[in-house]
């Protein structure tokens, strides 16, 4: 196919078909997907710990296997956490290589040095050159904000950040702590070989918990289920089942009408999924290593011990391999050349739908 690809999804969910079987198959679509949904969107660069004190730097990889984008993690001496191109405006050597602290960067490769924020100070050899150094010798900055003790970085964002956590602010701000402190021991990496869209598909509906998750089911009141999209995150309510533990919402929220919430599902576009649960928070943090093959990093962030083994929030690993499971099918499926896109469910996957339609933004 041409190396331009366009993907048209009908804005009318009843009307609507899905992407067809290039998006996740054809190279072309990869590269799009990389040059548009991946640079633009927001994602989780982990935890701000280890670097409080000015001129405290961290390498950082962003979505290896897709941007591969080198950045450091950088404090400057005014206190400001930035993300900076790890690039040597030189020759183009990696600048910081580990983690460290120091009151200036300098390349190791022919001594460039650096401010804390970036700007080029000077380069050995370099006598005599017009205007040097000037802005462009400068490391590109990107954006990163810190929230609740969580990184997220973009290299060209489609929206403000405060605009992307607005709604989870909204809907779950109560129930959060001012930060999140991660136990590092339950963390859990896994990689599979299917494309990063069809595990985020399946993330966002529900319509697959009754033969899918049979443990998960019977934790939850899978009838009152409840969906609610927004420009560039969804969220999904799951109702706690007889004696299931629940998460205390602030009277008048507008989750509690449906019953007793077991968990809030934020995903936010596109690769972040925030779970809400009566003990804390498990972070989902999807990285596309190529058209083929995914990993999904989790972190969790244990508020309330005594409930980590009870409700929609335990069994975690045994539902993530469900999920894996159904995501590498699909991908197999996708093989067959009469796949021509199905119809969303209405009542169900107007999550998924808004994914696609969000992705028609971006590419």
């Amino acid at each position: 196919m041409s190396e331009t690809v366009r993907l048209d999804i009908d804005p009318d969910l009843l009307r609507a078909r899905m992407p067809p079987r290039e998006l996740y198959r054809d190279p072309a679509w990869w590269k799009a997907l990389v040059a548009g949904p991946l640079r633009r969107g927001w994602h989780c660069l982990g935890s701000a710990d280890g670097l409080e004190a000015a001129g405290a730097a961290r390498p950082f990889t962003l979505l290896p296997g897709s941007l591969d984008e080198p950045v450091v993690l950088l404090r400057g001496a005014d206190g400001v956490l930035r993300m900076l191109s790890n690039a040597c405006t030189h020759r183009g050597h990696l600048v910081v290589e580990q983690a460290g602290t120091g009151k200036a960067l300098r390349c190791g490769y022919h001594g460039r040095g650096y401010t804390l924020d970036g700007r080029c100070t000077g380069a050995p050899g370099f006598e005599g050159v017009a205007s040097f150094p000037g802005e462009d010798e400068a490391l590109t900055r990107f954006e990163l904000v810190e929230w609740r003790g969580l990184l997220f970085g973009s290299l060209a964002p489609e929206a403000p950040w405060k605009d992307v956590i607005a709604p989870v602010e909204a809907r779950a701000g109560s129930c959060m702590p001012a930060k999140w402190r991660r136990d590092a021991t339950l963390d859990r990496a896994f990689e599979f070989d299917a494309h990063f869209a069809l595990y985020v598909e399946n993330y966002l509906e529900g319509l697959h918990i009754p033969f899918l998750h049979p443990a998960l089911n019977a934790r939850l009141d899978w009838k009152n289920y409840g969906y609610a999209n927004f420009d560039h995150a969804t969220l999904q309510v799951g109702i706690a089942a007889d004696g299931e533990p629940a998460l205390a919402l602030p009277a008048g929220h507008p989750d509690a009408a449906r019953g007793r919430v077991a968990a809030l599902y934020f995903w936010l576009f596109p690769t972040t999924m925030l779970n809400l649960y009566p003990w804390g928070l498990s972070l989902n943090v999807v990285e596309p290593l190529g058209p083929s093959r995914t990993r999904v990093r989790f972190h969790s962030f244990v508020e309330r011990p005594e409930l980590h083994d009870r409700g929609a929030g335990s069994g975690l690993v045994q539902v993530e391999l469900e999920d894996e499971r159904a995501a590498l099918q699909v991908m197999k499926g996708l093989a067959a050349r009469t796949y021509r896109g199905g119809r969303y469910a209405p009542a169900a996957e107007a999550g998924v739908h808004a994914f696609h339609r969000m992705l028609v933004r971006t590419l």
